[in-house]
């Protein structure tokens, strides 16, 4: 991507029409993340964030056969076996955690094949989840040893509730793409061969949306997850007395009178 130079080929990223696109890009392991895929996950989301061009991110994994299927165990020896490796990864983790919570803009998790352990961390990231028809969801923890944090764990029970995340995680089994609808860990469920053509569809009209608007419905979404005394109430009106005072707002009651699309320039 033109103005970012990625120190790995094992993450791609792209913008076009508005779209920026992230994809995790080890298919031979199924993109399971290792160390340095994680450093230019913080690189591309800051620069998604930073880019006016960008209203929208889609996130995914490339080869067909994986979205992510979790962190690179291979690496585990050499990074997570002595309790200062196991700080270093965790501040890393942590890094890439703030990276997707400071994006501001919204996120599509685009998921085709395994979507296991740090991959359905991952996925939960994302504000909205279209999976195919052949996808599997999991965490694994138990059946490995790991240690599985707590932040993960309230993200899950928040979008999947207290029950469904109990047997997420005790039975560290995988689920199918129709028990993960019915759970509400997808939005929708799609044949494979349409995949690409629903995200594309839905991150195209997101993107086509006023900027601001979505900068601001963005962030509330996000406080609502928190608890009510940790919440930005400030922050969340400044945001909205943004949108009334723009420029986009004028463009959008003006487009709507002349029964026209609007053109919105985020100003």
């Amino acid at each position: 991507m033109d103005g970012l130079n990625l120190t790995t080929d094992k993450m791609l990223a792209s913008i076009e029409n508005g779209v920026g696109v992230m994809a995790y890009n080890q298919p031979e392991k199924r993109n399971a993340v290792n160390h340095e895929m994680r450093l230019a996950v913080i690189d591309i989301l800051n620069s998604f964030a930073e880019n006016p061009d960008v209203r929208v991110v889609v996130i995914t994994g490339a080869g067909g056969k994986a979205f992510v299927s979790g962190a690179d165990i291979s690496e585990f020896d050499s990074r997570r076996s002595t309790p200062e490796q196991i700080a270093e990864y965790g501040a890393v983790s942590k890094r890439v955690g703030q990276a997707y919570a400071m994006l501001g803009k919204p996120l599509i998790g685009m998921i085709r094949g395994f979507c296991l352990g740090g991959g359905l961390a991952t996925a939960l990231n994302a504000d909205i989840r279209i999976a195919t028809d052949g996808s599997q969801f999991g965490i694994p923890a138990a059946r490995l040893g790991l240690g599985f944090g707590f932040e993960g764990v309230k993200n899950l029970a928040a979008v999947v509730g207290q029950p469904n995340a109990a047997e997420i995680l005790y039975t560290g089994r995988r689920f199918t793409a129709d028990e993960a609808l019915a759970m509400g860990l997808v939005n929708r469920v799609v044949p494979d061969d349409e995949l690409e053509s629903a995200v594309r569809e839905l991150a195209e009209q997101i993107a086509e949306n006023a900027p601001l608007t979505l900068r601001s419905l963005n962030f509330s979404l996000r406080e609502n997850a928190k608890e009510p005394a940790d919440r930005d109430a400030a922050r969340i009106q400044e945001l909205v007395d943004a949108c009334m005072a723009s420029e986009d707002y004028k463009e959008g009651r003006k487009a709507f009178m002349e029964k026209r699309k609007a053109v919105f320039k985020g100003r």
